[in-house]
């Protein structure tokens, strides 16, 4: 038992000194309960402080302090929301964005971004070899380079988008219209925000990548790596639990349905095999569904195939072939006569 704790009839005991909850004075040390409490808790702080102090000096990654040497993370959402809205003006915008001041609005969000998207990327170009050990005024010139790159992709990041919208519409019956895609489809915004942070990973940008894609992955329950390379048309219907990993390749007019892999095969190798196609290639026309499993870096799914339900796949499969797991034996009891029958 703990030495200080509250007994079930209410009493309370602070190391050793035991007094009734409900008196407002006793017989301990300092006269009061409440100050006594006060400074026992008091004491109690300084020393927690003290004993975490005194853990983060043994120099493990968990114990590094200095919080400006990583991107923030507050901030790279921020840049990401600004972000949606330059490549979707007429959904998500403030109040003060107007169509007849569209230009304005644009030209402030291109600077507000370009300024932050520059500053994060000087603190994360540190995590690369060639730029380590760079002065502070180069960092940022390249930081500010790579941006500019960045925003020159736009347009072509926004053709991809149009893509994604048109083959979900296209391939949900469920859905009304386009609005309703863009405003509320968790697939949609997945495979936007991949589309961001793709173009990012290309450009050598370490971590903010990353970032946003799991900052995606929070919102939407999808899981895409930047590395992942995503042709157009890309359909995630309903979305959850959809993993690809980084180093997969899809090809256009691919549907996946929730709770797809797109994995490796094994991690056993760990670091070493950093950089190596740890997974699969899905052709064009390929259809996904719920729950399938694709695995390894040699694995092919050839063009228009369609994958089932639960399939489990470790090695290549040819063009236009259809792949289904055999229906399980289900056991049906008759609420009559308790019989069982095998359907």
């Amino acid at each position: 038992m703990s030495e200080n704790n509250i007994s079930n009839n209410n009493n309370i005991s602070i190391s050793g000194t035991t007094f009734s909850a409900k008196d407002t004075s006793a017989n301990v040390p300092g006269g009061s309960i409440g100050k006594y409490r006060t400074e026992y808790v008091a004491s109690q702080v300084n020393d927690i402080v003290h004993l975490v102090l005194k853990d983060y000096e043994k120099g493990r990654d968990i114990d590094n302090t200095n919080v400006f040497n990583q991107p923030d993370r507050k901030v790279v959402a921020d840049i990401l929301r600004k972000l949606l809205r330059i490549i979707f003006p007429g959904y998500y915008r403030t109040e003060n964005m107007r169509f007849y001041n569209l230009s304005h609005s644009i030209s402030m969000l291109v600077e507000d971004v370009m300024y932050n998207l520059s500053k994060q990327m000087t603190i994360a170009f540190r995590y690369r070899e060639d730029c380590r050990d760079l002065p502070e005024n180069i960092l940022y010139e390249r930081a500010s380079c790579t941006a500019i790159a960045f925003f020159q992709r736009i347009p072509k990041i926004r053709d991809y988008v149009e893509s994604d919208l048109q083959a979900t519409f296209d391939g949900d019956p469920a859905a009304d219209n386009k609005e309703e895609i863009i405003l509320s489809y968790p697939g949609l915004m997945a495979s936007t925000v991949n589309r961001i942070a793709h173009e990012l990973f290309l450009l050598n940008v370490p971590l903010i990548p990353r970032m946003m894609t799991e900052h995606a992955h929070s919102l939407t329950g999808i899981d895409i790596h930047p590395g992942a390379t995503i042709g157009k048309y890309l359909m995630m219907d309903h979305g959850t639990g959809i993993v690809v990993g980084s180093t997969s390749i899809i090809g256009n007019h691919v549907k996946i349905y929730q709770g797809v892999t797109i994995g490796a095969l094994s991690t056993r190798g760990g670091q070493a095999l950093h950089g190596v196609k740890r997974h699969p290639t899905i052709e064009d026309n390929v259809t996904i569904y719920a729950g399938a499993s694709i695995l390894g870096g040699e694995t092919v799914i050839g063009h228009d195939s369609v994958i089932g339900s639960n399939a489990f796949i470790t090695s290549s499969v040819k063009p236009e072939t259809r792949i289904s797991v055999a229906n399980q034996e289900h056991l049906v009891k008759d609420s009559g006569n308790y019989d069982f029958w095998i359907i």
